[in-house]
């Protein structure tokens, strides 16, 4: 609907900005963009003219490594012409022990959301109801807007309640009267932790692992190519039983995971018991990407490995060095035993890789602002214990 049908109408228009940081943010905003206006009018206020405006900028971190919302609102609300605005980012976001979905300031009518937060499956729903969920509750504290429906449709927060909301792990939680936040949507408990810690694999993309370190995989290839050839590893897979080739698969790509962290320090220690709960939680993310990464890794290996194994190495061949019969089993343990040799090696080959292809590889942008950031303050902190030591 036109402003000028709008109004002749007797609506009120609404405009809202929707502030994405680059890359999956911008790409979900743009998608439930075209689709929130009618939303909105059914389980927000149907009385209103919802129009929607998405705005692609990087935001920045403060000296907190927050987003400063309240200052984005100040600078792009009123060139832009925004009633409300609701940014949408993809760091990562703790307070305390406890993960946090969206800020909310009423009084700015903004809203920040963390895209880790809102859920690791099904991305783009759980974005589009978190978004009418802030925007129904800015619009009722900022705007002073009603539902526009009858009594009998009033929904909690303008957002129509689920099934499973009573045993959700999402809560609402009033920010600190120091800050201009009014409230926060929070996580709880052990679930919200780990929708937390998916959510940021997801965003770290672990299945990019994969290309970026082609030498880890060159030489990985090449020693899994070894046990192709030598019949000393066919009748050691045939000794083997499949358990065993599980264990040995485990144990040969948690190999190359512990190496990579090792290598690259990409472990991250707590500077203070404060922020012990935040290491731990972004050092599951580190060993889970990772651990995703070299077993989709392994994966690609083995089948590159069972072609190979199956073009060179005949069936009558193969009987004659076993001794016994033969079948697609045979191959199989074979392969199993060459692919695990070979991720060891590609522990090793991944010492080839630079320092920031990994980080590149293994982490999402803001990640890897983050990582860059406390990396520079711990290097201030060593050169000022310096000049006090001197």
């Amino acid at each position: 609907m036109s402003d000028d049908s709008a109004e002749s109408a007797g609506e009120r228009t609404v405009t809202v900005g929707l502030v994405a940081d680059p890359g999956l943010p911008l790409e979900i905003a743009q998608r439930v963009s075209e689709e929130l206006p009618e939303i909105l009018s059914r389980q927000v206020n149907n009385q209103v003219d919802w129009k929607l405006s998405v705005l692609c900028e990087d935001l920045g971190l403060d000296a907190h490594d927050r987003v400063p919302i309240l200052g984005i609102a100040r600078r792009k609300m009123p060139d832009e012409g925004w009633d409300l605005m609701v940014c949408l980012t993809d760091l990562p976001r703790i307070n305390g022990n406890r993960p946090i979905i969206a800020d909310i300031s009423s009084a700015q009518g903004v809203a920040l959301a963390s895209l880790p937060a809102i859920g690791w499956m099904r991305a783009q729903h759980h974005v589009r109801d978190t978004i009418v969920h802030l925007l129904g509750i800015l619009a009722r504290g900022t705007l002073n807007l009603g539902t526009g429906h009858d009594k009998q449709h009033e929904i909690h927060h303008h957002v129509r309640r689920r099934s499973t909301e009573w045993v959700s792990p999402v809560r609402q939680v009033p920010a600190p009267s120091d800050q201009d936040i009014d409230v926060y949507l929070a996580l709880t408990g052990g679930r919200g932790r780990m929708r937390l810690l998916f959510g940021m694999v997801r965003d770290n993309r672990p299945w990019r692992l994969i290309p970026s370190l082609s030498r880890a995989f060159a030489a990985a290839t090449a020693t899994a190519a070894f046990g192709v050839f030598y019949s000393s590893i066919w009748r050691m897979a045939d000794a083997l039983s499949s358990a065993r080739l599980f264990v040995i698969s485990l144990f040969a790509i948690m190999i190359m995971v512990l190496w990579l962290i090792a290598y690259n320090s990409l472990w991250e220690r707590s500077r203070s018991e404060a922020e012990r709960g935040k290491a731990v939680l972004y050092n599951a993310a580190t060993v889970l990407t990772l651990f995703l990464g070299v077993a989709g890794m392994y994966i690609l290996l083995f089948a590159v490995t069972l072609l190979a194994a199956i073009a060179v190495i005949a069936a009558g061949y193969l009987r004659i060095r076993l001794g016994h019969p033969v079948g697609i089993v045979d191959y199989i343990s074979l392969v199993w035993l060459s692919s695990s040799m070979g991720t060891v090696a590609g522990a090793l080959g991944s010492s080839l890789e630079t320092e920031g292809s990994v980080l590149e590889a293994t982490y999402s942008r803001r990640e890897q602002q983050r990582r860059a950031r406390l990396r520079e303050r711990e290097e201030q902190e060593q050169e000022q214990e310096q000049e006090r030591s001197e």
